[in-house]
């Protein structure tokens, strides 16, 4: 996912079925990169047990979910579907509301790097303002953990005449980018 083309072999964007740009539905986050997915740079760590909480946080029963996992769970921990250690975002956000959002990245590249979001990497919707609590990741080690918070806020002031809207943005070390795609559902 953070390694994904967004352009074709020609270097124009993807397009769908109606040979119009496709978007974030049509394609997800892009073409897979097999060489740059062998090599990612930063990954987004998930474990099979980080699923229960958010499975639980989506209403499921701790006996749903243990039929799921196959044992015994209880529901006693949640977590919000959006704070899911993934790559991505999907949200919903009303005119004038923030959600903040945390993830952790792993540094799978060299030991020594440091990441740094840049504004020219980022593209965000109309109406929409994102705020980067921490743009720099500075790793002293491979498999080093570090994490950063977002905040997507709608702007009460813009008027938004579309669904959906979708956008990316890249943390970038020498040869790597990671892209973490959005999609935003106003409401």
């Amino acid at each position: 996912m953070t390694t994904a083309y967004q352009v074709s072999l020609n270097g124009k964007p993807i397009e769908d079925e109606r040979e119009l740009r496709a978007d974030v539905f049509a394609i997800g986050s892009g073409h897979v990169n097999p060489s740059k997915a062998n090599d990612p740079g930063l990954v987004f760590d998930i474990e099979p047990d980080d699923y229960i909480p958010y499975l639980c946080g989506l209403g499921y029963t701790s006996q749903q979910v243990g039929i799921v996992v196959t044992r015994k769970v209880s529901c006693t921990k949640t977590i919000p579907e959006g704070q899911l250690n993934y790559p991505s975002f999907a949200m919903t956000l009303a005119r004038g509301e923030n959600k903040t959002y945390s993830r952790a990245v792993t540094n799978v590249s060299e030991a020594n790097s440091m990441y740094t979001f840049s504004e020219l990497d980022i593209v965000v919707p109309n109406g929409i303002v994102l705020v980067i609590h921490n743009s720099t990741f500075e790793f002293t080690k491979v498999n080093q953990k570090l994490t950063y918070e977002l905040t997507f806020r709608r702007d009460s002031n813009v008027e938004v005449n579309v669904s959906y809207g979708e956008g990316a943005m890249a943390w970038i070390s020498g040869k790597y980018l990671v892209r973490t795609p959005f999609v935003i559902k106003f409401v």
